[in-house]
């Protein structure tokens, strides 16, 4: 039985609304029974750093490095996965794929993050940082299409506020570093060396992987 955990960066550039080039949609998964030992690992973590309120990417900070360097090292050293798919919203066609919906085509996105990681006759509970959608049925309609496309089982896919959510939160620090690498920023040194950090344990630049990466799993999908 897992868990996922899951965050999105710069989603309004599916509208143009944002200079940005890419959107990044990522996930935490984990095992049911080890996810409160990571919870407390990180609660464990912030306390000795003194670091408190969200673990979001845009807090990143010369006060705070230490503390999310040892947030790098507890992923890659706990049994967590992290996924994210990348998107060049340039290349995206909403008014011929999408049925001019931008909306629909943010969770079709979901859907094909989340699909290819599904594991057959697994059950699954999924969990989205909070969106105010104008379909109010969107996530009904993600699992009902994520239990027909695959032989897993989804119980639910529900949506939760962040800040409530360290898990969340850890998604959203990673998909941060993810986009922060693709957009080749260099605004802070906190964050280059977060990416740095990253990237000394993957052996290799933050970029797309096979689909059997198995720790940072990177799907830089082709449009």
């Amino acid at each position: 039985m897992f868990e996922v955990y899951c965050d999105e960066s710069r989603p309004d550039s599916l509208s143009r609304q944002n200079k940005d080039k890419y959107m990044v949609i990522g996930g935490i998964w984990i095992d049911r029974d080890k996810r409160n030992r990571l919870k407390r690992k990180i609660k464990k973590l912030q306390k000795k750093h003194n670091v408190y309120g969200e673990l979001k990417w845009r807090n990143v900070s010369p006060s705070k490095l230490d503390f999310y360097l040892e947030l790098v090292d507890l992923f890659f050293t706990e049994p967590v996965r992290f996924r994210g798919i990348v998107v060049d919203t340039n290349k995206v066609r909403i008014d011929l794929y999408h049925d001019n919906d931008h909306e629909l085509g943010f969770y079709k996105f979901y859907f094909q993050l989340l699909l290819h990681w599904l594991e057959q006759t697994e059950h699954y509970w999924i969990y989205l940082d909070h969106k105010k959608n104008k379909n109010v049925d969107r996530l009904h309609t993600l699992s009902k299409v994520l239990n027909n496309a695959s032989f897993s089982f989804v119980e639910s896919v529900q949506a939760i506020e962040s800040k409530h959510s360290l898990l969340v939160q850890l998604a959203d620090f990673l998909i941060g570093a993810v986009g922060y690498k693709y957009h080749n920023y260099c605004t802070s040194d906190a964050k280059l060396k977060i990416v740095e950090k990253i990237e000394s344990y993957l052996g290799h630049p933050i970029k797309k992987t096979y689909k059997t990466e198995f720790k940072f799993n990177i799907f830089e999908i082709e449009l």
